[in-house]
């Protein structure tokens, strides 16, 4: 069995895992090194694109959905086409050469769309979460993060945005008064081309290359992953594998993000079922109270916990005791899936409503039972209509009931938390309450962001200390609001132990 057949093995058969989302020990061992390693900008962190940052491929019938027009999905496809894990030499050159064909005659601003639209339809559910981590820990040792691929802006730039790197080199297409000739520019970022690149950029930038970071799954990487003195081979392809192994160079080994099976599917049309089900049975059960918050939190007990078990999703949790103590508070949980919504009232157990979106409204599952419980719903779209909204929701504070809330306001693509509006904060300086963070991990793995179908795994969710926010000023908390946001990116990092069962 070969080294990354083993990585892999080991990797599924921790029960914890959902579909790779949990640090394995090579991740643990890999993200030591970088802590204790140099810091500071002069050390560049480089990443390669596809099997690196990202694994997986759009299916045809995908482009379909996506795009009608025949002129739209085979620029979609000319895009997708280069993201793979790896290419030989004569594949590399036959997509360069369909590329230009295909591109050809678009003008770049419609190319940019149409990368972004690509990346927010299919591409992010195949982003590693492992790669995240490692780009976070870089980003956290002050290193200067660098995308390198033989790619094209149009098909990287929208994940380096969302994970958060700032320095994109690419293979550049040569336009005329903004329209693509289909023609390349300078030289194609490909073997030597990248490892020249990475090389300039090192020059201009004071970055010290002996003593930084490179990461690719191909062996045409290896000009480039012998130009740093801290190479790591990930995800590797075999050829590569044997070049590491004769280096002793670092291997990591994550598993391809894959699209719902057959059986996804089946489990989580059950889950809805138990949802319903369930639901029903709470409000049943708590019925002779002839109280409305009790028939809710029934609601929710039952409810949650049917869907749960139905879909095959195991919520382990830490800090269990800060969703008990102090109540009533504000729970703040980020927000990448979902079934965040069945996720956080499970693990917060009752006494607590919410706060959601007007589209919420529509959604023919969860509309109807939010109505029930009492979430407040507001227009997104009409600032003054949605502040109105949440004067009543101080009310509900001080009446005893706590608020859940996603201070991002959208979900996110990747695990790293969007940044977080305020009006939660506002909410608990006015009802005197402080806030509570709820961090959600695997959630984008168990369900992607655009998606209602849930897969199998483990969720983690880890509830902090409580927050006082009684003494920030109301005009002048941006500081406090994003070290409340830096606290999630801190804990998905550095993960606390689970509570004893």
């Amino acid at each position: 069995m070969g080294a990354r057949d083993t990585a892999a093995r080991h990797q599924q058969e921790d029960s914890a895992v959902a579909h790779g989302g949990v640090v394995s020990a090579d991740l643990e061992s890999a993200i030591d090194a970088i802590r204790s390693g140099p810091q500071g900008p002069g050390i560049a962190a480089v990443f390669d694109f596809g099997g690196t940052i990202v694994d997986g491929f759009a299916r045809p019938s995908v482009l379909r959905r996506i795009f009608r027009p025949s002129a739209s999905r085979t620029a979609a496809a000319a895009l997708l086409g280069g993201i793979r894990n790896s290419l030989t030499d004569g594949e590399y050159g036959r997509f360069v050469q369909l590329s230009m064909q295909a591109l050809a005659g678009y003008p770049e601003s419609e190319l940019d769309a149409l990368g972004k639209r690509l990346f927010e339809k299919t591409i992010y559910g195949h982003l590693y979460p492992e790669a995240w981590q490692l780009i976070r820990t870089h980003e956290a040792a002050g290193h200067t993060l660098v995308l390198a691929t033989s790619l094209t802006r149009f098909q990287v730039a929208p994940a380096a945005a969302e994970l958060g790197i700032e320095h994109v080199l690419y293979t550049p297409m040569a336009t005329s008064d903004g329209v693509l000739t289909g023609y390349i520019e300078g030289k194609t970022l490909w073997r030597n081309g990248k490892a020249d690149a990475v090389r300039d950029f090192a020059d201009a930038a004071s970055v010290d290359l002996s003593r930084s970071y490179a990461y690719s799954d191909s062996l045409a990487d290896l000009p480039l992953l012998s130009l740093v003195g801290r190479p790591v081979a990930m995800n590797p392809d075999r050829r590569l594998s044997v070049v590491a192994a004769e280096h002793d160079w670092p291997t990591l080994t994550f598993r391809p993000r894959q699209t719902a099976s057959p059986a996804d599917y089946g489990r989580t049309v059950a889950g809805f079922a138990a949802l319903l089900g369930g639901a029903l049975l709470g409000v049943i059960a708590k019925s002779y109270t002839r109280q409305r918050r009790k028939m809710a939190d029934g609601l929710m007990a039952y409810g949650t916990s049917g869907t749960l078990r139905a879909i095959g999703v195991r919520i382990r949790v830490c800090g269990a005791k800060n969703a008990r103590a102090p109540r009533p508070a504000v729970f703040l949980f980020n927000h990448q899936s979902q079934f965040d919504v069945i996720i956080v009232p499970k693990v917060l157990a009752g006494g607590v409503t919410g706060i959601g979106k007007k589209e919420l409204t529509r959604n023919p599952v969860f509309g109807p039972l939010m109505r029930f419980v009492g979430v407040t719903f507001i227009d997104r779209s009409d600032t003054a209509q949605a502040k109105a909204a949440l004067a009543p929701v101080v009310e509900t504070l001080r009446g005893g009931l706590s608020i859940a809330i996603a201070p991002e306001g959208h979900r996110s693509y990747t695990p790293n938390p969007l940044p977080f509006k305020k009006g939660a904060f506002h909410i608990a300086l006015q009802a005197g309450v402080p806030v509570i963070p709820v961090v959600i991990r695997n959630a984008g793995e168990i369900s992607w962001r655009n998606s209602m179908i849930a897969r199998k795994g483990t969720v983690d969710v880890a509830i902090l200390a409580p927050i006082d926010v009684s003494g920030w000023d109301p005009n002048e908390m941006d500081d406090e609001v994003e070290a409340v946001r830096q606290l999630y990116i801190d804990t998905l990092l550095n993960w606390p132990e689970p509570d004893a069962d």
